[in-house]
Formats: structure tokens, C-alpha cells, sequence
């Protein structure tokens, strides 16, 4: 079947338009090789004007030092007066004149006469029984009747008041004591006037005495009892086994 003159003329026409987008896309592909050309061309020569002209500002010169400023000129000194020399003045002489020391007469002193001055005898007075003290002290006390016991203080002490101490040590002897009574018969204090020669024994004697010793008190002129003394002496024997 042969073809219409309608496909005939769509064929031509699909031709003509197949080749008119051809030539198109050529001359696109035309147009941007010579922009690129074109652009590489002024990208090239303006670089090479930029070296250019940055290597002709780099040139080297020479810079030379200033010199240093000349030294300052100190100050003239200033003016100052040349004092005048001092003027010598001649001693005043020396006049000597005749002088007679005068004579001095010393006349002796006697010593200051001291009289030594008499101290006061000390004021006394008289005590009952003709005892004299100071005015300042107490006179003692006159004893009508002397503290007197009432048994034999040897009477006191048995085998079994021997200090044990003393039997182990074999110790024996007599030992003296004086006493103070007081005005209630009781013996207040005692104190040895002579050892037995032991510690324990003297001890004893004193203990022993203070409590079981009893006496009739002394008595003053008017009759009261005082504190009066009295001294002993106990013979202490080792007690026979």
C-alpha cells in the first residue's frame, strides 16, 4: 500500500525537526568551547599581568642607615667667685705678770665628841613566892602542893606491856621520863630525859603512862588545881620464859 501524502509530509516533517535539534545541540556545544577558550585566554593573561607586576615591586634597593646625631656639648660651667684668701692675724702677745700665791692657813678640828647614851634597864615586877619576871611576861604560878600519884607508876607495867620487838631484840633497860600533869589528873605530856637504849621500850613507857597513870593534881596558894610535873623512872626487865 503505497503512502498518503499525509504520512509522506509527517515523515518529512519529523526529518526536518530530527536535524534542527542536531544543528541545535552542535552549536550549544560550539558556543561553550569558545566561552571556555575565550575565558582561559583572560583568566591566563591577567595572571600574568598580576606576576608581572608583583615581581617589579619586589626589586630589592638598598637602605642605608641615618646617621647618629653629633654629641651633645655639655654646659658651659657655671661662673662662681674665686673667694679671697683669708687674711692671717698675729696672735696677741703673751704679757707675763709677777703674781704671789696666797697663802692658805688651815686650822685643825676636833673631832665631834659622841656620848654614848645609856639604854633603859628593862621594867621588872614581882611575882607571889618572890619570883621576879618582866612587865611583858605572865608571872608563873605559885604551887602550894605539887601533882602527887595516886599508885606506883612501876605498879603500872605488867610481862604482858613488854614490847614484842624488844623480847626478839633482847632488849633491856630503864628509861627516865618527866611528865606534865594536867589540872584533871591526867598526865598531858611525856618525854624522855634518858633512853633505855631502845626505841620500842621508850615508847611503851610513854603510852603506857598516858593512860593509866592517875594523880591528885597541884594546887595554887588559893587552893585550885593547876598544871604541875613529875618524873619517873621505869626498870624494864626481860620476862623469864
Amino acid at each position: 500500500m503505497d503512502p498518503t501524502i499525509e504520512e509522506i509530509c509527517g515523515l518529512m516533517s519529523y526529518a526536518n525537526r530530527k536535524q534542527m535539534s542536531s544543528n541545535r545541540t552542535a552549536a550549544i556545544i560550539i558556543v561553550a568551547l569558545i566561552h571556555i577558550a575565550l575565558g582561559y585566554a583572560l583568566v591566563t593573561g591577567l595572571a600574568y599581568n598580576v606576576i608581572k607586576k608583583a615581581a617589579e615591586d619586589l626589586k630589592t634597593f638598598d637602605v642605608e642607615e641615618e646617621p647618629p646625631p653629633p654629641p651633645e656639648e655639655p654646659p658651659p660651667p657655671p661662673d662662681t667667685a674665686t673667694p679671697p684668701p683669708p687674711q692671717i692675724v698675729a696672735p696677741p702677745s703673751i704679757i707675763k705678770l709677777d703674781t704671789v700665791a696666797p697663802q692658805i692657813q688651815t686650822a685643825p678640828v676636833s673631832p665631834p665628841t659622841i656620848t654614848p647614851t645609856a639604854k633603859p634597864a628593862p621594867q621588872t615586877k614581882g611575882c607571889p613566892g618572890g619570883a621576879t619576871v618582866l612587865v611583858t611576861q605572865t608571872c608563873p604560878q605559885v604551887i602550894s602542893q605539887a601533882a602527887k600519884a595516886k599508885a606506883n607508876l612501876n605498879s603500872l607495867f605488867s610481862t604482858d606491856d613488854y614490847p614484842q620487838s624488844a623480847i626478839r631484840n633482847e632488849e633491856q633497860g630503864t628509861t627516865a621520863v618527866r611528865l606534865s600533869v594536867g589540872p584533871d589528873g591526867r598526865v598531858a605530856d611525856c618525854s624522855v630525859t634518858a633512853s633505855s637504849g631502845s626505841t620500842a621500850l621508850d615508847n611503851a613507857t610513854c603510852n603506857i603512862i598516858r593512860r593509866r597513870a592517875r594523880y591528885t593534881p597541884a594546887k595554887d596558894q588559893a587552893g585550885s588545881p593547876i598544871t604541875g610535873s613529875d618524873t619517873a623512872r621505869i626498870r624494864w626487865v626481860l620476862p623469864e620464859e
